[in-house]
């Protein structure tokens, strides 16, 4: 049998005040990793995380990278017992538009039982959760019912080529686990737990239209030249059919999984409110491919969207100019068998293809990832739904999921294991929006979720 967790979790109730504290500390790191400028807070911030592992009773230190370091941890006192590998990640999305947040980012506030800063949810707030469940073990107990590995990078929200590379040439020597837990997703409602089994792709994008050799008065030089900016609206514009909602780009269907039947019956069961979702995020309605309900769509449909346009004059008040340039941000959710290479050949190919005449068109290919699914049912698995279930009193369900994370796939090729999704967040926490939130009882029921997890781990296989 594991080790009893009555005590870890008593303790656990105890140091509540100390574990939100101690979060704070962490969100006020501003760890974007996107942008060059803060590198120096992403380092501080990697260095925050090793701290804290090694204050637990881990072995920890920083592998250093071409790119941010990646925090490497572990705790192996548990001879013939299973092995768990926890990852995460210390970097954020940037904060903008800063207008918008009630508070300033990174400077975390308790707003009615909800931490708000960024990074809150995604995803300090949930790899620190799994972090203070393993403290929380070791410093009542003296040990653990399993053995422990963490693997936290910084480059998640910036691509994560360097956890990627470091797994692939590690090849689960290091790192060879039991089953990978991830809590980098949300919880499929308020008080109902859930457990991933499938992740969309990705391929992300950056167009840009190029004109003159230098922004041109557009009273002088309109209507005898072509803007950029106009031309970048069209070809925007024929990415998608304005009516069916299909992506246009030849050949982006091709190779899209089809939505088992088993999976239509279960979204369906699941409890959904089209009005309370359209209220929730300040919509009237929802939009998107027809013969699709809004969950098909969201979890188990590609997608192309525009993140972001920029270029021309963007100040208060006017300037009458045509601008040099102007660019669009891509991104393409991609399903299982949708290789993200091929899908951003044929966006290439496509865009030059509608590109109007007197521009031309740059595009580069940031980062993607594959889509992953995901084993549903094992040892692991069980023991992942059983720690859920004594948390929250009610079993977890299986969903799918629209959000992306790229290492998960790897995980699953190189390490051979199970990859246990364990959401802790909430769909309404804001993440990469301004005012990013938390619950404080998601945070507080996550540590307890984990310090079960690691109590049921501790009996698969007959430990």
């Amino acid at each position: 049998m594991a080790v009893e967790s009555s005590e870890v979790l008593a303790r656990l109730k105890t140091d509540r005040e100390r574990h939100l504290e101690e979060l704070k500390d962490f969100l006020r790191i501003p760890s974007i990793s996107t942008d060059p400028d803060y590198r120096d807070d992403v380092l501080r911030c990697g260095e925050f995380v090793r701290q804290n592992l090694e204050d637990a009773g881990l072995k920890a230190e920083l592998v250093q990278s071409a790119g941010y370091p990646l925090v490497y941890a572990e705790w192996l006192g548990a001879p013939g017992r299973p092995t768990l590998l926890f990852y995460g990640h210390y970097d954020v999305q940037p904060p903008d538009p800063l207008e918008l947040w009630r508070n300033p980012p990174f400077e975390p506030t308790v707003e009615d039982g909800r931490v708000v800063a960024r990074g809150a949810t995604d995803d300090k707030g949930q790899v620190f959760a799994q972090m203070k469940a393993v403290e929380a073990y070791l410093s009542t107990e003296g040990k653990l019912p399993v053995n422990v590995k963490f693997l936290i990078e910084g480059e998640e929200e910036s691509g994560g080529e360097s956890i990627e590379q470091y797994v692939i040439e590690d090849g689960g020597k290091r790192l060879a686990c039991d089953a990978v837990v991830v809590s980098d997703s949300s919880m499929y409602a308020k008080g109902q737990p859930s457990l991933l089994y499938g992740l969309k792709g990705l391929a992300y994008m950056e167009l840009k239209v190029k004109g003159p050799s230098r922004d041109l008065h557009s009273g002088t030089y309109g209507g005898a030249v072509a803007n950029p900016a106009n031309a970048l609206c069209q070809i925007v514009a024929k990415l998608r059919d304005p009516d069916s909602g299909r992506i246009l780009i030849p050949g982006f269907y091709d190779d899209v999984l089809p939505i088992e039947d088993w999976e239509r019956k279960e979204f369906a069961q699941l409890p959904f409110d089209e009005k309370e979702y359209c209220e929730e995020i300040g919509v009237k309605e929802t939009f998107g491919e027809e013969g699709y309900t809004t969950l098909e769509r969201a979890w188990a449909r590609p997608t192309c969207d525009v993140n972001g346009l920029f270029g021309g004059y963007e100040g208060k008040g006017a300037k009458t100019v045509l601008p040099a340039w102007s660019g669009a941000k891509v991104s393409m959710r991609l399903v299982p068998n949708q290789d993200p290479h091929e899908i951003a050949r044929l966006f290439e190919a496509y865009v030059h293809s509608v590109t109007p005449r007197g521009v031309t068109t740059e595009i580069r290919f940031l980062h993607g990832a594959p889509a992953v699914e995901i084993n549903a049912e094992g040892p692991m698995l069980e023991a992942a739904k059983k720690a859920q279930e004594e948390t929250w009193g009610k079993a977890p369900v299986l969903i799918r999921e629209g959000g992306s994370i790229p290492i998960v796939g790897t995980f699953s090729d190189v390490l051979h294991c199970p990859v246990l999704l364990v959401g802790l967040g909430l769909p309404d926490d804001r993440l990469h929006s301004p005012n990013e939130k938390i619950d404080l009882e998601n945070y507080y029921r996550g540590i307890e979720t984990i310090a079960r997890l690691l109590k049921e781990a501790g009996d698969v296989n007959g430990a």
